[in-house]
């Protein structure tokens, strides 16, 4: 079975000291479960696994039952390994957890500790309210092109189409079974348990009509108020930004915001929408015309794959991104790093629009420009993770 580097890495931590709480966090379907599982097998150590992933709510009790449970996996002074998964549907999760990884701290159990979570909605917030140095962070993104050729021989047609879910490749032979599992197992299941159930949205109707009006425009910038006006909802602005919000932390999509070097207009700029996977444009797709063989849509799906590997590894590599226009010129991503590393990257993909590049570079000149699509750097090796982004 293939295995990812974020699964390696964990092992790693596992192994040596037990020095801080291990937090797996990234959308659903994407391998969380099943690397957590190989790090553990790999470490051959006793281990407890229970899932806070049930329609019952449940509170710090349980918790404290299940830690108590896997402390007797150390009574003879071995090391053991306690997993609990969907940490954050547990109300007040992260306060019990800090009371008794301290506990365990201060009479020196060797109880190895991981948590997962698909929402960073709420894991997010409890690990920086109570848990702070104390834990760390491995993210789960998306898969690359990369990781699905090797694991399932996936070509660069069928990640465009299929994108990085390793749960729904079985299902890539059937389209038609496979966008009906995304749609129900992938999109439905992560508004409804993993924003819905986390949040307070007034609106659950606009919330999932904002995203399949938002997936049919993917990779192109629109208005806050155009978007109400496809909405057909008399909400207001603030509204509609909170909840593209919230669907980009659940790891389903965003609203690039216009790179500005003063950083002050950015926020109230139309944002540019963007799935975090190609497969998300593709299974709800509802317009007219072939993504695949009309060009023009074609392009806005290559945009949105390499897009969505930006959004995968600005997570990992630490940058923030952007879109730029100015007039009717426009650079499709700019990736930014600290204050000094920036790179500015368009995509030949057969959609038409007025290149920026020039102009943009002439107003930061520090900027690494890069085509991709062109004879230096392939479509496929950008989705492959292939590409350094800042170094020259």
């Amino acid at each position: 079975m293939y295995r990812r580097k974020i699964s390696t890495v964990l092992q790693q931590r596992l192994m040596g000291p037990r020095s801080f709480i291990q937090v797996v966090m990234g959308p659903r379907q994407t391998g969380k479960t099943t690397a957590i599982k190989q790090a553990v097998k790999a470490c051959g150590l006793p281990c407890r696994v229970a899932s806070a992933d049930s329609s019952r709510e449940l509170a710090g009790d349980w918790i404290d039952l299940e830690w108590r449970q896997a402390r007797q996996l150390t009574s003879n002074g071995s090391r053991a390994i306690l997993v609990l998964d969907e940490i954050q549907k547990v109300t007040g999760w992260s306060e019990t957890v800090k009371a008794l990884w301290d506990e365990d701290s201060w009479n020196d159990t060797e109880l190895l500790v991981v948590l997962s979570g698909s929402s960073s909605l709420l894991l997010g917030s409890g690990l920086t309210e109570s848990l702070a140095g104390r834990f760390e962070l491995l993210r789960s993104t998306h898969w690359s092109l990369s990781e699905m050729s090797e694991a399932f021989g996936y070509s660069l047609e069928d990640y465009l189409m299929f994108g990085g879910y390793p749960g729904a490749a079985i299902l890539k032979s059937d389209v038609d079974r496979w966008r009906e599992y995304m749609r129900d197992s992938i999109v439905e299941s992560t508004i409804s348990r993993d924003v819905l159930q986390m949040e307070d949205v007034r609106k659950p109707a606009l919330m999932r009509a904002l995203f399949e009006l938002g997936a049919q425009y993917s990779a192109q910038e629109i208005s806050y108020r155009k978007l109400l006006g496809q909405l057909d909802d008399k909400g207001n602005t603030d509204t509609v930004r909170h909840y593209l919000d919230l669907l980009s932390k659940a790891g389903m999509m965003s609203g690039l915001q216009k790179y500005d070097a003063k950083q002050v207009r950015s926020r109230a700029s139309s944002p540019r929408l963007l799935v975090h996977d190609p497969s998300l444009m593709f299974s709800m797709w509802r317009g007219t015309g072939d993504l695949l063989a009309d060009s023009a849509l074609r392009g806005h799906l290559v945009e949105t794959a390499v897009g969505a590997r930006l959004i995968a590894r600005a997570q990992t590599e630490g940058f923030e991104l952007y879109w730029w226009r100015e007039g009717n010129l426009e650079v499709d991503f700019v990736a930014k790093r600290g204050d000094d590393a920036l790179a500015a990257i368009e995509v030949k993909s057969g959609r038409v629009s007025k290149s920026g590049m020039t102009e943009f570079l002439a107003q930061n000149p520090q900027a690494k420009p890069m085509i991709v699509g062109d004879r230096n750097v392939s479509v496929e090796q950008f989705l492959r993770d292939e590409v350094e982004l800042f170094s020259w």
